[in-house]
């Protein structure tokens, strides 16, 4: 019966940890994703005045 319960827990534990690293994998994705959609946005004041 310990046995079991040791199993139960490192698996437990396993399938906890597996679980952060994919909710933090996935808020990075997000994060960086919207991180590219807004590198080539420009301030309206830079697009509407012209080159010196």
């Amino acid at each position: 019966m310990s046995e079991t319960w040791m199993g139960l827990v490192i698996g437990g534990s396993a399938l906890s940890i597996a679980l952060l690293m994919v909710i933090d994998h996935y808020r990075r994705e997000r994060r960086r994703a919207r991180l590219l959609r807004h590198l080539d946005h420009h301030e309206w004041w830079h697009q509407s005045r012209g080159r010196m």
